[in-house]
């Protein structure tokens, strides 16, 4: 029996808003199997969920970092409207983030971590991986019209989502042998999203918003094909306002579950790439 030694694992956390939170209930699982995370690769709200482990690499204070106490502190988050560019600067936002990460550089952090963003100018991903992670993590969370977007040296830079929503990719390239995906844009059409796939008074907005979830859902498939596992909640659309009402423990507890019934897998795939056969 020959033994290659452990494979090396990568964590791609995807795009989402406030379904992100089900990546918390993901960590969460893994760390309880003792799975060890190597690499992780975050797009939007993956880039702010994997910022805050991968400067613990513990989930004990991820959910108080990543669930604020109350509604009014979140919605402070979203002052000093301005309209240029955007509605909100995001002065507030990076604040937040800071609050919880601090203000660390890449180089600094426990697990390696990279932050897909949008460059206007280019339409391309663009990868981050130095300098200061809050302002990274503020920029691949830009989404347009809200938030105004981040310039850094010559970019322009907005939603990772827009360009890598679930940014598989990036974390092979950082020598990832074996990859989890965690796809939050994958349910709103495989039957799980009832106001989607029963409601036929389709009127101008729900078209538009529709197709736009079209694209994301699309172009998320594609990234995560590549992955070795892919975990996706079994829920639709999770607005901000169930999280301010204080619902953001049930996305949490989805991802719990989802990556649970996953593990089995997970194990047998690692012990399969440790070289554990005849």
């Amino acid at each position: 029996m020959v033994k290659t030694g452990r494979p090396k694992i990568g964590l791609a956390l995807g795009s989402g808003g406030a379904k992100g939170l089900f990546h918390i209930g993901v960590i969460k699982v893994l760390e309880e199997n003792n799975i060890p995370i190597d690499f992780i690769a975050g797009s939007s709200a993956g880039a702010c969920i994997g910022s805050f482990y991968a400067v613990s690499k513990s989930t004990k204070n991820i959910e108080k970092k990543a669930l604020p106490s109350n509604w009014r502190q979140l919605l402070s988050l979203f002052l000093y409207p301005s309209l240029k560019q955007g509605f909100f600067k995001g002065e507030k936002l990076i604040k937040f983030i800071e609050s919880a990460i601090g203000k660390v550089h890449f180089k600094d952090l426990k697990i390696p971590f990279s932050v897909v963003v949008t460059d206007l100018k280019t339409g391309e991903a663009v990868v981050i991986n130095k300098g200061e992670v809050a302002l990274a993590v503020r920029a691949s969370g830009s989404l347009p019209l809200i938030f105004k977007p981040v310039k850094m040296e010559e970019m322009l830079l907005v939603d990772g989502g827009l360009s890598m929503p679930v940014p598989v990719s990036v974390v092979k390239k950082m020598g990832a042998d074996l990859i989890i995906a965690v796809n939050l844009e994958a349910s709103y059409f495989n039957g799980y999203n009832s106001s989607y796939n029963n409601n036929k008074n389709y009127g101008f907005y729900k078209v538009a918003d529709t197709s736009i979830k079209v694209l994301r859902h699309q172009l998320s498939y594609l990234n995560a094909r590549e992955a070795d596992i892919v975990v996706s909640p079994k829920m639709g659309e999770v607005r901000w306002g169930k999280i301010i009402r204080g619902n953001g423990k049930v996305v949490i507890a989805e991802g719990e579950e989802t990556m649970r019934k996953l593990i089995p897998q997970l194990k047998d795939l690692i012990r399969r790439k440790s070289g554990d056969i005849k």
